[in-house]
């Protein structure tokens, strides 16, 4: 057999005399393992901390892959040397009108995204529901602490607001800023840094608020929102968020066409985030009303770069994502995770019906970003033509 230098499952650098991947835990004498509860396929969904939401996750008692007891703190096995599934790894959470779902993919040795999703009350005693989802920058240090600091405290932030009676915008604002400060801290708790890393934890931002038939978005970075309409016939989805990213930047300023700019190499490299190291804060919110039913996706970009083009991805929103959203979520994750998975992965989706007494119509209703990588994709609709059938 030819000496593996990377680990099929995860890319991890191997060393020749490896028998296990240090990163993963894969026996790299096993050309084709079954999947196992960390392969991130068909695994057993769990409502487990989703960031900081959903009860707490047992640890394994026993090794997933030899069966031995002998589990060391570090989380790995003492026996057969295989690591051992993290609570993070992937994580199911639904309540009414809100569903969740994240993965770590297949080739991250850990989960840095981190959701939340809740449900509470205005003081009318009307309903409403956020969710929050955060991305943890890779190449900054503690990334998975990063995105599960902002989670946090965006969650409580935005719950808190709301059961206040603060208007929707100005809570998505002050939710963004403690999140932002939450993050920042991270760099002076005096915590040391594993692998070196010179970059203040960071992560990016989405987040969304579904009351009184109105949603409102809030993001840093390229962490995206997305409406998807029942009817994608006389109905056209469309992408709520703009990116904190190169390419958007470089566009805006007329330096480059959208053609050119989304084929450079540089295309998705970010230029807003949260973090100690992060310039100025400019939090992007934007909120409508929409009239027909469907739903709001909020998501990473684990998912949304198999499918960039919100006519894209509706190709893989299953019809009845609003009657039953954590199915759609799983049905999501699985489609990344199936496209190649070489990213963590986290959606949330928000069953969106329009309120009885249809409002007027404001102006932010008809300004969806329509950049280059909104326009269908022939590969997209053929792959998801092929999928139905």
């Amino acid at each position: 057999m030819p000496q593996q230098t990377v680990c099929p499952s995860c890319a991890e650098p191997l060393e020749p005399e490896d028998v296990f991947c240090g990163a993963c835990g894969r026996n790299l004498n096993d050309p084709d393992p079954d999947p196992g509860p960390d392969s991130g396929q068909d695994r057993d969904s769990s409502e487990g901390p989703a960031g900081t939401d959903g009860a707490e996750v047992t640890a394994p008692s026993s090794c997933v892959h030899c069966g031995s007891a002998e589990l060391a703190a570090d989380g790995y096995c003492e026996s057969c040397g295989g690591v051992q599934p993290r609570p993070r790894d992937h994580q199911e959470r639904s309540l009414a009108g809100v569903a969740g779902v994240t993965d770590r993919g297949l080739r991250h040795h850990r989960n840095e995204d981190a959701f939340a999703v809740a449900a509470t009350s205005l003081p009318g005693g009307e309903p409403a529901v956020v969710a929050v989802v955060c991305d943890g920058v890779s190449s900054s240090a503690r990334p998975d602490e990063a995105s599960a600091a902002a989670v946090e405290a965006a969650a409580k932030s935005l719950l808190t607001a709301l059961e206040q009676g603060r208007e929707p915008d100005a809570a998505m604002h002050g939710a963004i800023e403690e999140a932002a400060r939450a993050v920042a801290d991270l760099a002076y708790d005096g915590t040391a840094t594993s692998g070196g890393s010179l970059n203040a934890p960071a992560c990016t931002y989405v987040s969304a608020i579904s009351a009184a038939g109105r949603i409102t978005i809030g993001w840093v970075g390229d962490t995206r929102a997305y409406w998807i309409p029942d009817d994608r016939v006389s109905a056209v989805p469309y992408r709520l968020t703009e990116d904190d990213s190169w390419a958007a930047r470089v566009v805006a300023a007329g330096l480059m066409g959208e053609a050119e700019a989304y084929a450079d190499p540089r295309a998705h490299a970010i230029t807003g985030w949260l973090g100690a190291d992060a310039e100025e804060l400019e939090p992007h919110t934007v909120s409508f009303t929409p009239h027909v039913p469907g739903v709001l996706l909020i998501c990473t970009d684990g998912l949304w770069n198999y499918a960039e083009a919100a006519t894209d991805l509706a190709c893989f929103v299953p019809a009845d994502a609003r009657t039953d959203p954590l199915a759609a979520a799983q049905t999501l994750v699985k489609f990344a995770v199936a496209a190649g998975g070489h990213d963590n992965i986290t959606v949330a989706v928000l069953p969106i019906d329009p309120p009885a007494i249809e409002p007027a119509p404001t102006l932010v209703d008809f300004q969806p970003f329509r950049t280059l990588p909104d326009l269908p994709s022939a590969t997209a609709t053929a792959t998801a033509t092929a999928t139905a059938i």
